[in-house]
Formats: C-alpha cells, structure tokens, sequence
C-alpha cells in the first residue's frame, strides 16, 4: 500500500521539477541565470529550514558529524539548477527533462550496479539496460522533433 503512494510523490516532485525547470528557464533569460537559480535556493533555504525547525525530528547524526563526502550533495543542486535555467530557454523544457533525467537514470544505474556511495549493489539487468536503451531513444526522438520545428520556424521566418 505504502509503495504506490511513494510512487505517487514522485511522480509529483518529477512534475513539479519540469514546471520549476520551465518556469525558472523563464525567469533565467528575463532576470539572469544566476539571479534565477539564487531565488530559487534563497527562497528554498527558508522554506526548508521553517520545515525542519517545527517537523524534522532529532537524529543522532547532526551536518557537522556525518562524513563531510555526504555534504558535497548539496553542490550538485546547484549544478543542476545552473545547467536547467541555462538549458530550458535554448532547449526547451522537454529536452532539457529527458536529458536530464537520461543522465539521472545512468547514473543512479551505475550507482546501483556498483554500490557506490554506500548503496546496496542492484546488478544491471536486462530490463536496466532496456530502460537505459528507451530513455536513450526518448531523449534522441526529442531532440529530432527540436530540431524540425527549428528549421520549419527558420523557414517561415525567412519566407516573412
């Protein structure tokens, strides 16, 4: 019972993280990629620390005695954020998803396969490497629709 409602959820936050990837590819080319990416972490950082001021409970472990390798997650959100409010305006908020989520899927596989990272070992298999060979064609169709619709605007455009 549990499974299909954590399944659920993310299914929102994916959904939610392609409106927020357009929407601040948006703001990005208005504003200025970094002004984008600094409101959504400045506006996050008080949201979650409301949260985990008056939800989060006590842990034994605290930011300052976990292995210091684990904070380094917190860089790759910028990177993220960075690259999608780059990518978004030049993209489109399609390619930019099934690009980022083809490398999402890549390296969570790796990961999984090798145990990095203190993970549990979970070997690729036939149906992995089926999703990695979808997600691959997904991200190749993507791309090939991108690039008619630019030459048919191209076109249209120069027929004016």
């Amino acid at each position: 019972m549990l499974l299909p409602l954590i399944f659920l959820v993310l299914l929102i936050g994916g959904a939610a993280l392609a409106a927020q990837s357009s929407i601040n590819g948006r703001l990005g080319a208005n504003v200025g990629v970094l002004e984008s990416a600094w409101l959504t972490f400045a506006s996050g950082a008080l949201i979650t620390f409301l949260l985990m001021f008056f939800f989060e409970p006590a842990h034994q472990e605290t930011l300052f005695t976990v292995p210091k390798w684990q904070l380094i997650g917190a860089l790759f959100g910028v990177v993220y954020m960075i690259v999608i409010v780059f990518a978004v305006p030049r993209v489109g908020t399609a390619a930019a998803t099934v690009a980022t989520i083809s490398g999402q899927l890549l390296m969570s596989v790796l990961i999984d396969n090798f145990g990095w990272l203190g993970n549990a070992r979970m070997p690729l298999d036939a149906s992995r490497y089926t999703a990695l060979a979808l997600l691959a064609a997904a991200l190749v169709l993507i791309y090939l629709s991108n690039t008619r619709q630019r030459i048919a605007q191209a076109k249209a455009t120069a027929a004016e």
